[in-house]
């Protein structure tokens, strides 16, 4: 997901330093129905990733409480397993975010009104 959505984010930049008005409404639709996905993917990366946290912070309070070796082995699974989750929610956020932008670019291109959001080095 991670090469689909950069490739996209790049498609739209690109689209936008030379745009081909003809083609523009349907780029718009296109651009919706991707960040449909894109949400999506990113929802499903949230709830993992609270799963996945949910099950650090049990397993860490048992292995406290226990003190076994194999729940904190098990806590350094989870936890090796977490990390990786929250970096790539955090680039699937940042990304969605972006492609926000770009989104609204498009339609201050196309309608000619100069819509809010659509400054590209704007902190996300």
């Amino acid at each position: 997901m991670r090469h689909y959505m950069k490739a996209y984010e790049n498609y739209l930049k690109a689209f936008l330093t030379a745009p081909r008005m003809e083609e523009l409404s349907a780029l718009r639709r296109e651009t919706r129905v991707q960040l449909g996905i894109m949400q999506h993917e990113r929802l499903v990366h949230f709830l993992v990733c609270i799963l996945v946290g949910v099950a650090f912070f049990i397993v860490l309070g048992l292995a406290l409480y226990f003190r076994t070796t194999g729940l904190f082995l098990l806590d350094l699974l989870l936890l090796g397993m977490l990390v990786p989750y929250l970096l790539h929610y955090y680039f699937l956020e940042n990304t969605t975010w972006r492609i926000y932008v770009l989104y609204n670019q498009l339609a201050a291109l196309e309608d000619g009104i100069a819509y809010p959001n659509t400054d590209p080095d704007a902190k996300i």
